[in-house]
């Protein structure tokens, strides 16, 4: 654990000896310590440098490579700064990541600096409820949750944010305490984790969610222990794009961020675009502003014809006594084209359940196949991919 405080950023500086004319360069950094790395990123980003930041746990052969893909032409590791082989410069003034692969092969996203800085400002002046709260960041500060609505949005406000790379659940927990109010930045994975470690009485002061919609039971554990439980939505190209100051249901991402411009549908679901760019997903704007996740656009099945979407069908399911999680997909019929498959896991029998969603879904939602599970598999991030599953217990090639 380390404090982001004054003195980063005082050496946070850049030897000119082995950073000539930094800005126009595009740097793939790849350094095992985070406070090594996250000084590096701060001293780059100032100095207008391109960044991609590298997890430590990529493997140097691998991490190299992947600088090489996002198009840098410099190396920054523990021992040395290295050409990148085969590189062009592309001259700098942008933060590079990748996008996280869970619906095809991952993407090199390039954002500007300018951009960043944009989104920060909206950010720090919109979500007026953390502005007395500690920032804990206990997730990878080479991913945008962690380094810009993490670190650099705290830095704006001129917090002091405080960066935890054991992630431990205990460990976590046991450095909270020694923080006023405290507001944790994590994977929807590890608030489920901690609000599970959690004694009875005890609370977490906050929390923030993102990446996933929280499943049903992951959302009543965690809001259960958390006083102040936030969520934002976001994407790879855009950066965040709304925060729900005062989470009540998953589905609801948040109010849109100010400098963006953000549609959805209104009566009827329809494709999230944000600034023109589309998000891959489908959503609503409520009247008071609200905008409400209802599926990625991939995941829609089609029964003939008619649009179902597997969120539907998994509340419907989630309302009946005996079922604490569930999941529906997509199958593709060679004969009978798409049709809804529907895994669960609890006390209730595949036949009950049945003759429960007849009572409540159209028929042509109806899952064609319901399987019993004694755990809906889900990614060590919590998300899930809907694709995976299918083919895991149908055999489909959806």
């Amino acid at each position: 654990m380390f404090f982001v405080n004054d003195r980063l950023a005082e050496i946070a500086t850049l030897d000119p000896g082995r950073f000539p004319d930094p800005g126009s360069h595009r740097y793939g950094v790849h350094l095992t310590d985070t406070e090594q790395a996250l000084m590096h990123i701060i001293a780059l980003r100032d100095v207008g440098a391109g960044i991609f930041p590298i997890h430590a746990d990529v493997p140097h052969g691998k991490a190299l490579e992947m600088a090489a893909q996002a198009e840098c032409d410099l190396f920054l590791s523990d021992d040395a700064i290295l050409p990148v082989p085969g590189a062009r410069n592309q001259g700098g003034g942008v933060l590079i990541q990748m996008s996280s692969g869970t619906t095809g092969a991952p993407k090199v996203i390039t954002r500007s600096w300018e951009a960043i800085r944009a989104e920060i400002a909206t950010y720090a002046t919109t979500f007026v409820e953390a502005a007395n709260m500690t920032p804990v960041i206990a997730c990878p500060i080479t991913h945008s949750y962690g380094l810009i609505a993490g670190v650099m949005v705290a830095m704006q406000r001129g917090h002091v944010p405080v960066i935890i790379d054991n992630l431990n659940p205990k460990y976590i927990l046991r450095r909270m305490r020694e923080l006023r109010d405290p507001l944790l930045y994590s994977s929807p994975a590890m608030l489920h984790l901690l609000a599970s470690f959690l004694p009875e009485g005890q609370k977490l002061h906050a929390a923030m969610t993102s990446g996933t919609v929280l499943s049903k039971p992951w959302f009543e554990t965690i809001r259960t222990k958390t006083t102040h439980l936030f969520q934002q939505y976001g994407c790879s190209e855009v950066g965040c794009i709304a925060i729900n100051p005062d989470l009540r249901d998953p589905a609801e991402m948040g109010i849109p961020l100010q400098h963006l411009s953000v549609t959805a549908g209104v009566d009827e679901p329809a494709p999230i675009m944000v600034d023109g760019i589309a998000t891959g997903d489908l959503g609503q704007l409520k009247p008071d502003g609200m905008l409400t996740f209802v599926s990625r656009q991939d995941d829609v099945i089609d029964v003939a014809g008619l649009n179902v979407y597997p969120t539907d069908i998994e509340h419907a399911a989630l309302a009946m006594a005996g079922v604490n999680d569930a999941l529906a997909f997509r199958i593709n019929d060679n004969l009978a084209g798409q049709r809804v498959g529907l895994v669960f896991d609890g006390t209730a029998s595949a036949e009950g359940l049945r003759e429960w969603l007849a009572q409540r879904l159209a028929p042509y939602q109806l899952p064609s196949d319901i399987h019993p599970v004694s755990r809906i598999p889900r990614q060590e991030n919590g998300k899930i991919n809907r694709r995976d599953v299918a083919h895991q217990f149908f055999k489909s090639e959806a």
